[in-house]
């Protein structure tokens, strides 16, 4: 795909990858960028005037400014809190393996840029035949690790970064972001894990996000765009 645009990843789940893609969003609709916003399946619904809404899709899309419509942002919706094939196992249904490759259509032919937002980590299974890892490969983005700082998320840094730097034909990195997705006031290992993490990944930590920031970086933006595949949009 020639369209430029970023996957987030995370290196689990509820570590604030909608949370930090959402002000990514926003942060390039105030420079006058055309974002477009891409969640390829949500489990976890809830039902709204007889409609599943995901959340996390709805942010994403208030976010880029509200294009086109919010059920293109995510086409297939979930009610159990499960990965997403098993969730629709459970309503007699099945992941449309197709929709999740051509769901995001719309937004490259009418998008500057995209952001697509995995559901859980990147080896996260996210149809009877696919990892979140076969949509990131196959979309050819680069993608953004968001980390949930945290004690033990060194470990889980390590292995997200192996699995984008292995699996299949391998993903490129674009960088690092540390979340503080909660308030650990008494974990210390807060203190240490941006610089463990960058050691033992050397991959960058372009940014940290401090807990309920509600604006990124202007300079973390500026790298993040000067990435090969991303520049000239800025």
């Amino acid at each position: 795909m020639n369209s430029r645009g970023l996957f987030v990843t995370g290196t689990d789940t509820e570590i604030g990858k909608t949370y930090v893609a959402s002000l990514l969003a926003a942060e390039l609709v105030s420079r006058g960028v055309d974002v477009g916003v891409y969640k390829p399946a949500a489990s976890g619904c809830r039902s709204v005037d007889g409609q599943l809404l995901s959340d996390d899709a709805k942010s994403l899309w208030d976010a880029a400014g509200n294009p086109i419509t919010l059920d293109a942002v995510c086409p297939q919706r979930f009610h159990a809190p499960l990965a997403p094939h098993v969730a629709a196992r459970a309503e007699d249904k099945q992941i449309d393996e197709l929709l999740l490759r051509t769901g995001i259509q719309p937004w490259l032919s009418k998008s500057e840029f995209v952001i697509v937002e995995g559901a859980g980590g990147l080896m996260s299974p996210i149809s009877e035949n696919d990892f979140v890892a076969d949509l990131a490969v196959e979309f050819g983005f680069p993608i953004l690790i968001v980390v949930g700082n945290q004690l033990g998320c060194i470990n889980h840094t390590v292995q997200t970064v192996l699995a984008a730097t292995h699996y299949r034909s391998g993903l490129s990195v674009a960088g690092i972001v540390v979340n503080n997705a909660q308030q650990h006031d008494s974990d210390e290992s807060l203190n240490s894990n941006l610089a463990e993490i960058q050691r033992c990944t050397g991959i960058d930590v372009i940014c940290h996000v401090s807990h309920q920031q509600n604006q990124l970086n202007a300079d973390f933006v500026d790298m993040l765009l000067s990435q090969p595949g991303l520049a000239n949009l800025s």
